[in-house]
């Protein structure tokens, strides 16, 4: 008896399509996670040291806020941040603790959402970035980084075109769409930069302008140049992110040549105020003639603009670290932990007070 022949049993195209589709979508879902979860684990090991958390902010990530918490939120560039240092050696860390033995029944935490690069234009963009963390007090420290704003801006060294004056996460396209600020691609450009020239530091010679000689300065390193980074990128690869700057355009003329910089200022206490908080300004200790002057502008500028304003405070700290004194200043500009404790404690009572009084 003769065998029929094998009847081959096509699938449907619509069918064969689905599965392809199908088998597609599960394998990029199973990439994303597992990326997402290599991504977790990157940030835990670095958060402590010289990174940000999942979150992009220093140290632990802040829950929800319990009941009758004060919570305060710092933002800065590389000082706050407290660069070449861990997290619990800046002074956003030490304004908490001191707080706390202050107010021992009363919840308090602070947040460091300092970043190295940024300047006082950013600060509103930070303000509305982290608006969900419901602050109480916002505590602006910074001044080093918008020297140069407003007499030579400085160049970027990746890509001239593009300002340093940028909302540094936001150059993450997943911080913008999200919160959430992968650090997976910045350990990438690290272990292949240690592969080309065996040294991160040389890598990065041509852009990091302070560079401590503390155990965490390759990270801490890789952490301020990872704008240039993004923007080289970009250049070679296509439009990745949105280079545009998310700065503030305020100016303020009564401030002379640092119309930009209290104008940057201005907007961020006037945003504060208009959403019930309160603002801490603080003028970071001198370095040069050039930073007495710009903060002489700003203090008039506080006082012509919020002479009676309840909900804002200046704090002039120019003279309370000697930026001369290498047992308190590791390179001209930056706090080792005992400076950045001395600022934390002129910090406790203007704090303090804006809590007592709200």
């Amino acid at each position: 008896m003769t065998t029929p022949p094998a009847v081959k049993v096509r699938m449907p195209t619509r069918r064969r399509v689905l599965v392809v589709v199908t088998a597609l979508l599960i394998v990029a879902v199973v990439g994303v996670v597992l990326l997402l979860a290599l991504d977790i684990y990157l940030h835990r090991r670095v958060q402590y040291d010289a990174g940000v958390n999942v979150w992009g902010y220093r140290g632990p990530v802040i829950g929800k806020k319990k009941p009758g918490e004060r919570r305060i939120i710092v933002i800065g560039g590389s000082t706050a941040f407290g660069y070449g240092l861990r997290w619990n050696e800046s002074f956003p860390y030490y304004l908490e603790q001191k707080l706390k033995v202050r107010e021992p029944r009363t919840p308090v935490s602070v947040v460091n959402l300092g970043i190295p690069t940024d300047s006082a234009r950013t600060f509103v963009a930070t303000l509305n970035d982290y608006a969900y963390l419901d602050y109480d007090v916002a505590v602006f420290y910074e001044g080093y980084n918008d020297l140069g704003l407003d007499v030579n801006p400085p160049k970027n060294m990746t890509n001239p075109a593009v300002s340093h004056y940028l909302a540094w996460r936001h150059q993450s396209p997943v911080f913008r769409w999200t919160g959430y600020f992968p650090i997976f691609p910045l350990v990438l450009s690290e272990k292949a930069m240690v592969l080309l020239h065996g040294d991160l530091n040389a890598a990065y010679d041509n852009d990091i302008v302070f560079r401590p000689t503390l155990t965490t300065r390759t990270t801490a390193a890789a952490l301020k140049s990872v704008a240039d980074i993004g923007v080289a990128i970009e250049r070679r690869f296509g439009q990745l992110t949105n280079t545009t700057s998310i700065v503030s355009a305020v100016n303020e003329e009564g401030c002379g040549r640092w119309t930009q910089y209290c104008g940057a200022v201005y907007d961020a206490v006037l945003h504060t105020v208009a959403n019930r908080k309160n603002a801490i300004v603080v003028t970071q200790p001198y370095i040069s003639d050039l930073h007495i002057d710009q903060q002489t502008a700003l203090a008039r500028m506080l006082a012509r603009r919020f002479p009676r304003e309840p909900h804002v405070r200046y704090l002039n700290l120019g003279s309370a670290v000697n930026m001369k004194d290498t047992s308190l200043v590791y390179d001209g500009i930056h706090l080792v932990a005992r400076g950045n404790e001395l600022v934390a404690e002129a910090l406790v009572p203007v704090v303090l007070d804006l809590i007592h009084n709200q």
